[in-house]
């Protein structure tokens, strides 16, 4: 049974903050995969920063975790993959630091920041409690399917 692909133009990709085998990012970047393999990525991007900072704490390659995708597996069975064929063998403990870190996260530098801010300007300057990536990550997916702000 072949998986469905999400399709990125009608509604976003899962919230960075969604665990997988207690990762935070990595049900995201799958759906994204999986939508760029069916052609309905929209603005989405498979592989972008974020999910970079994945793939290098697991030390993957992105394209053999696409072509994963791509033979139709599921979540379950790609978590099976990434532990199996990850370069760096992670305990739960450090799972769970690391993803602690990444939903905490924020602009680190000068570049980072303007292009936080600026976004943040665009979609919704009233609000004060956006502090990290994923707090703008969620906001923009929301604001960009019809939420008000």
């Amino acid at each position: 049974m072949a998986i469905q692909a999400p399709d990125l133009t009608q509604r976003p990709p899962r919230s960075p903050r969604v665990r997988l085998g207690g990762y935070v990012i990595l049900p995201r970047m799958l759906d994204k995969g999986r939508a760029f393999l069916a052609g309905t990525q929209g603005e989405y991007n498979f592989a972008c920063p974020l999910d970079q900072q994945f793939l290098e704490f697991a030390g993957l390659d992105p394209e053999a975790l696409k072509h994963q995708l791509d033979i139709g597996k599921g979540d379950g069975e790609m978590l099976t993959w990434i532990q199996a064929n990850a370069r760096f063998k992670r305990t739960p403990s450090e799972i769970a630091a690391w993803s602690e870190f990444q939903e905490g996260r924020a602009p680190s530098d000068v570049a980072s920041r303007d292009f936080f801010h600026g976004l943040h300007q665009k979609i919704a300057p009233q609000r004060n409690d956006v502090a990290t990536w994923f707090d703008l990550l969620d906001l923009d997916d929301y604001v960009s399917f019809g939420g008000k702000a």
